[in-house]
């Protein structure tokens, strides 16, 4: 018995490859490039995200955990869903975030949901808005371990929403101008629950 799939290697797509009940291929070729697009915004010098920098760095880390997570689960998994229904694996990334600031389950048993968000997102290579969803949804769960993911939830997050209403016929400029406003309002969501005078600010060091 036989089985049919697309693979994809280097920005090419392949199909058919077929694989025998050995799991040997049987055949293999190229038929046309895929487009390249953006994963994440890039412009740290960006109004937003230079205002997510400064004020992520007054605050702890169950507030970022928090308000990350909310913020993902109300825009960027829906879009994920929307286009993959039966695939689970950021709303328990999500979740075990949740169950992590509740004390109810441990770091590494945290992070194993979150690997698996990581990889839905790296499956999702056929469509953009869901592929940056997924991204955005695994860095809001990684906050639990390093503060400095909570940014991905605006790098990826932002760019998520300019794909998905958008589409992706439309011209950089007008996606990372979508984004950066996207970017905006997760910055008004974090200031809506920051703590004046945080006393356990977390420790953050950008790479930027």
């Amino acid at each position: 018995m036989e089985s049919e799939y697309t693979a994809r290697y280097r920005g090419f797509e392949s199909r058919p490859l077929r694989l025998n009940h050995l799991g040997q291929v049987v055949f293999f070729y190229y038929t046309k490039a895929m487009k390249k697009y953006r994963k994440m915004l890039s412009n740290w010098q960006a109004a937003p995200i230079e205002g997510l920098m400064r004020l992520i760095e007054t605050q702890s880390k169950d507030t970022l955990v928090n308000w990350a997570v909310d913020y993902a689960e109300s825009y960027f998994l829906p879009i994920y869903v929307k286009h993959y229904p039966q695939d689970g694996r950021p709303q328990l990334a999500l979740l075990c975030a949740r169950l992590w600031l509740n004390k109810e389950v441990k770091l590494p048993e945290a992070k194993k949901y979150i690997l698996a968000c990581h990889n839905a997102a790296a499956e999702a290579v056929e469509n953009p808005a869901a592929q940056a969803a997924a991204r955005a949804i695994g860095q809001a769960a990684s906050s639990i371990h390093s503060a400095t993911h909570s940014l991905g939830l605006a790098l990826y997050g932002g760019l998520a929403l300019a794909y998905d209403q958008l589409g992706m016929d439309k011209p950089w400029a007008e996606h990372e101008s979508f984004a950066l406003k996207e970017c905006e309002k997760i910055l008004a969501a974090l200031q809506a629950v920051a703590i004046q005078d945080e006393p356990n600010p977390v420790k953050v060091k950008w790479f930027c």
